[in-house]
């Protein structure tokens, strides 16, 4: 059996069509299965959607958290709650094209434990939105050793993938980057992604920069190490500044000291500001995982 899971926040207008395209495309292809739907403490009527879909569709399970605890969240919820041999996992804006789950199951079949989704292109976006992330999946491919630069959380895995996943014990995790890092037997499918059927993108520029600084500290120690870089170019900068100042001292030439020392002392003041930032994230991260308290609150279940 295939489990399908679903993350939705505030997708009211998209539960019914999402499940409809997806237990066709699924059923014409005489793939038995289940769709989870993860109601990440929706505010609309999302979760009453889902509930009276569940009730109504044996196939359906609904999974409502307390409250918004984020869509990585939403996603290990549905991994944890999925029965079947495989799992895969799709946004509910299908922008991920059910038409594909097929393919990515034929895949399975043959022995692959790893389907990973690879975007052709980024749909419609922003030039700076496209930026930002062509810069956030160097900075993470860099970080992982693998090529992520166009990834997904589209994908499809294997049960014993989705067991070791469950099995991780961090509370700040990554997805899309936890199922390269796990290895085993991997493929890819290549879609285009499609544009929103109905409403609007749930993602603002604020949470944006947020999402992506925590998966950067909860998959990577680079920027520990940019703390580093950055110290090293101080004691270059005070290098070169000594040897001008001494220069200038034997020569006997006027050192106009004043805008010399602001200069260095709001240079060095930049540098350890931004190196108590960055250990303060890294600081910040560690005390939510030392704390021990769950990725997510389920609040309610429907269906089987």
């Amino acid at each position: 059996m295939l489990s399908v899971v679903i993350p939705a926040y505030n997708e009211e207008k998209l539960i019914v069509n999402t499940l409809e395209r997806v237990s066709n495309v699924l059923s014409d292809a005489n793939i038995a299965h289940e769709i989870i739907f993860v109601d990440d403490g929706s505010q609309d009527g999302t979760w009453e959607t889902i509930k009276a879909l569940s009730e109504a569709n044996e196939n359906v399970v609904g999974v409502h958290f307390s409250r918004n605890f984020g869509k990585e969240a939403a996603m290990f919820a549905g991994l944890e709650k999925a029965k079947g041999d495989a799992v895969a996992v799709m946004d509910c804006d299908l922008q991920h094209p059910p038409k594909k789950l097929p393919e990515m199951y034929e895949l399975w079949q043959e022995g692959y434990e790893v389907v990973e989704g690879i975007k052709r292109d980024r749909g419609e976006e922003s030039a700076a939105h496209r930026a930002g992330a062509g810069l956030f999946y160097k900075l993470m491919s860099r970080a992982t050793g693998f090529d992520m630069s166009n990834a997904s959380d589209f994908k499809l895995l294997d049960r014993k993938v989705v067991d070791t996943l469950n099995a991780l014990p961090e509370k700040n995790v990554f997805f899309r980057a936890l199922s390269y890092w796990a290895g085993f037997k991997t493929t890819t499918v290549h879609y285009s992604v499609a544009d929103r059927e109905s409403g609007e993108s749930k993602w603002s520029k604020r949470k944006l920069i947020k999402y992506a600084v925590t998966n950067v500290v909860a998959f990577s120690s680079a920027p520990l190490s940019l703390i580093t870089i950055l110290g090293m170019i101080t004691l270059i900068v005070s290098i070169v500044m000594t040897v001008i100042a001494l220069v200038q001292k034997i020569s006997g030439a006027a050192l106009g000291g004043f805008t010399t020392v602001i200069i260095l002392l709001l240079f060095i003041g930049s540098i350890i500001m931004i190196c108590l930032g960055i250990i303060g994230i890294y600081i910040a991260k560690i005390y939510e995982e030392v704390k021990g308290r769950p990725k997510y609150i389920i609040s309610e279940i429907s269906g089987r």
